[in-house]
């Protein structure tokens, strides 16, 4: 398919999607900020702020999964919360305009990130939609910090692993070496292959060219330092070391989840008290 197609070389397809994501942000009421935590490891975190904080709205966090950036997992959905919240966007440490000179990279380290970020701007109380890795990162908020955490929606967020799953087969990888080369695709293969996991019904032709191009532009940077926070997420993790949560949480998963599957999602709803669980059918998360 469009075999004689050919970008300019000074075009970039997603640079361009990136701009419009900016620009619906700013739409909606959003300001982007750099903020550097002062925690003596050079830690600087982006992140959209409220133009104007509107203390008669309650705080919203809303915290990405294993994407681009925070834009491209919100981007499409951002207005409709910002009509009713305060809304704050981070990129997470290593996604988009963040990052440190640390070696620290396990969820507890980037919860005590956002932490000190929403301190910085003087928030106090939020709730908080954590979407895949996004939702282990909110977790160790309530847990860290449960006087700022209000209440938590976990979307998809395989909070509940153990590092015996992947022994065990309960994903369709059989190593972290296999899910880093997928969820940090570096090939126009791969990235099919992510998209196959990621959506219900994905696209069927795609340009190389797209593929590359998205690859070049949001898929080069900081790679290895990527590898190492998947790494984390199972290093030494068991559930009986888990601790449990006080807010209520929203539980949200999708049917056909591939990346984390379903099965997590009905553990981690008998491991939470306070909850409530929405399968929905037809769907997945990344």
């Amino acid at each position: 398919m469009f075999p004689r197609l050919k970008l300019p070389k000074c075009f970039s397809f997603t640079a361009s999607i990136d701009w419009f994501y900016r620009h619906y942000f700013v739409n909606a009421g959003l300001r982007s900020v750099i903020t550097n935590l002062g925690d003596g490891d050079d830690t600087n975190m982006h992140c959209w702020v409220p133009k104007i904080h509107k203390p008669f709205k309650p705080n919203l966090l809303l915290i990405h999964g294993f994407g681009a950036n925070a834009m491209w997992q919100y981007g499409e959905h951002i207005r409709h919360f910002t009509s009713h919240f305060n809304v704050y966007v981070p990129d997470l440490v290593f996604f988009g305009d963040s990052y440190t000179s640390s070696q620290e990279r396990t969820d507890l380290f980037q919860a005590t990130c956002v932490i000190k970020l929403m301190q910085t701007h003087r928030v106090e109380k939020t709730s908080i939609v954590g979407i895949s890795y996004g939702g282990f990162v909110g977790y160790s908020m309530a847990v860290q910090c449960p006087e700022m955490v209000e209440r938590l929606v976990l979307c998809c967020a395989g909070v509940c692993l153990e590092n015996k799953d992947l022994e065990d087969g309960l994903f369709n990888v059989t190593n972290l070496e296999e899910a880093s080369s997928i969820l940090l695709p570096q090939t126009s293969q791969k990235l099919k292959e992510l998209m196959r996991y990621s959506f219900f019904k994905p696209a069927k032709a795609i340009p190389s060219f797209f593929l590359t191009d998205f690859i070049n532009v949001m898929c080069t940077n900081y790679v290895e330092e990527k590898r190492e926070l998947i790494a984390a997420i199972l290093a030494n993790r068991k559930l009986s070391n888990l601790p449990k949560i006080t807010q209520p949480t929203l539980i949200i998963w999708g049917e056909q989840d591939q990346i984390f599957p379903l099965e997590l999602g009905y553990r981690l709803k008998r491991y939470v008290n306070d909850y409530s669980f929405f399968q929905i059918h037809g769907m997945l998360f990344l």
